[in-house]
């Protein structure tokens, strides 16, 4: 996104950069009439601010951009990459979940298992994940076994709830904060920030331009040369990928770090908070009984096929019995619990908790937790019961990262990532195209004559600045770096007009 034309009005000539005139207008006798409409007036006030955002911001962009599209493209990357440890040969039946675990604890002795991923389809292997003393915060070691032999076909670092493997986890790290840590998260934050106001000040800027049909929208103009040709071309794909691009700013802001904070602020007062499953035993029941405390599910029996299981040996159980991870798994089955799921191991205090991880649409995301003693539903929590606001964060943030989808959801947020590149290049061009002489190479365009301000009508000039301070303090970044543009638009001001002022 970026840099549109100064001129206000139709572009109705295909002037180049080069044109030098030969003859200087007349100066004007009266002063220009004032603007007869609103957008006449605000014009060139967005016009300044695109100028500037884009200028200085795309940079930015184009890292996330960057980082983006090759971060949408790992999904099948890693399919390739880590085949062995990803596929198995498929067998005549699986082993017992309890025998995979055993494998993954004798192949890697150091590590402490914490949950399991079961394999989703015929031939995919089991992901055991676990804790190892070098463990860093948000990655687990990844131990992949063959569900059919038990046999260990090898270990990956793994990232985050996604799962996401070294090449994708790399890719991650660059996008989110350029391999920076926290100070890093700033970069993609100023990005996110300003990408939804360079979006939507580009297409109030396309669309407020004179055309002979609505079809110049978002159809490029054929014929053009030069720069009218380079804005015909930026302006008709931002039109078509303005909405994309504004979703992705909300739903990355979703997870920055500051506006991040805003966000999770509002949703808790609006109790849209996301719920979790209540894992906790009940310290005061029975050791036998397995009576759980949440959700008002207490006196749930324990489920067929599982009597007679109590006296188990088990370390996490109360009264140190524990059905196992097998039993566990059936007892979330029979509570409805289809498709691909997650089993996080119980630790003291705590039962099994078995969740879906079926990010697609339509999403399986439901989740109960298992009593170890007992084999009882302890508490479950269903996606559909999330608050709304819950929901659609949960699938922007998984459209955001291509899960939502799948393959389709991939390549779109590729084509948005290819389409914002094109974007700020294009923009770029159109603001060195503009340079005033032929002569004058290293030269650059100019943005809006300043002052654009004093021509808004007090009555729209209020209500924006109003809207803008409230939006600088929701989202911090943005505010704090739009005080710097206005800071230093009014030093190289005062500049110029000390300069005018000594000649």
């Amino acid at each position: 996104m970026a840099i549109d034309d100064p001129a206000q009005g139709t572009d109705t000539s295909d002037r180049t950069p080069d044109a030098t005139p030969t003859t200087p207008d007349p100066a004007p006798t009266t002063p220009a009439p004032a603007p007869t409409s609103p957008w006449g007036a605000l014009r060139p006030l967005v016009l300044r601010l695109h100028f500037y955002a884009g200028l200085l911001i795309a940079p930015l962009l184009l890292v996330a951009a960057t980082t983006g599209l090759l971060y949408s493209l790992s999904y099948q990357a890693e399919k390739v990459i880590y085949r062995h440890e990803l596929r198995a040969p498929v067998g005549d039946r699986t082993v017992p979940l309890s025998d995979q675990l055993d494998a993954a604890r004798a192949a890697h002795p150091e590590g402490t298992v914490t949950s399991v991923r079961l394999p989703s389809e015929e031939g995919a292997t089991t992901r055991v994940l676990m804790s190892t003393p070098d463990s860093e915060e948000f990655k687990s070691l990844a131990v992949f076994v063959d569900p059919y032999t038990a046999e260990v076909r090898g270990a990956l670092t793994s990232y985050g709830s996604s799962g996401a493997l070294p090449v994708r986890t790399w890719l991650s790290e660059v996008h989110r904060h350029l391999q920076l840590g926290e100070p890093g998260r700033v970069y993609s934050e100023l990005a996110a920030s300003w990408l939804w106001v360079v979006a939507l000040g580009g297409l109030l800027l396309w669309v407020g331009r004179k055309r002979a049909s609505k079809r110049a929208l978002v159809v490029p103009e054929r014929g053009a040369t030069g720069r009218r040709r380079t804005l015909s071309l930026h302006g008709s794909l931002g039109m078509v990928a303005v909405t994309g691009l504004v979703l992705l700013s909300a739903t990355g802001l979703t997870w920055s770090a500051y506006a991040g904070e805003n966000i999770t602020a509002i949703k808790d007062q609006l109790g849209s908070a996301t719920p979790v499953v209540s894992a906790a035993l009940d310290s005061g029941a029975d050791a036998g009984t397995g009576a759980g405390t949440g959700g008002g599910h207490e006196g749930h029996e324990s489920m067929p096929g599982m009597e007679g299981m109590e006296g188990m040996e088990g370390v996490h159980g109360k009264g140190g019995t524990d059905i196992g991870v097998d039993l566990a798994v059936v007892a979330a089955r029979q509570a409805g619990l289809d498709g691909p799921i997650a089993v996080t191991l119980p630790t003291e205090g705590t039962g099994y908790v078995v969740a879906q991880t079926d990010n697609q649409f339509p999403v399986r995301l439901d989740s109960v937790s298992v009593d170890p003693a007992g084999g009882m539903i302890m508490d479950e929590l269903r996606f559909a019961d999330h608050p709304v606001l819950a929901q659609l964060t949960r699938v922007g943030i998984d459209a955001h990262m291509g899960l939502f989808l799948g393959l389709a959801n991939q390549l779109l947020l590729a084509a948005l990532a290819l389409a914002l590149i094109l974007l700020i290049v294009w923009g770029y061009r159109m603001w060195w195209l503009r340079r005033p002489t032929k002569e004058r190479r290293l030269s650059a365009g100019r943005p809006m004559a300043r002052g654009a301000w004093r021509k808004v009508p007090l009555r729209l000039l209020l209500p924006l600045g109003v809207a803008a301070a409230l939006i600088g303090w929701f989202l911090p970044l943005l505010g704090i770096s739009l005080l710097v543009f206005l800071a230093l638009d009014a030093a190289l001001g005062l500049r110029t007009r000390a300069r005018a002022a000594r000649t």
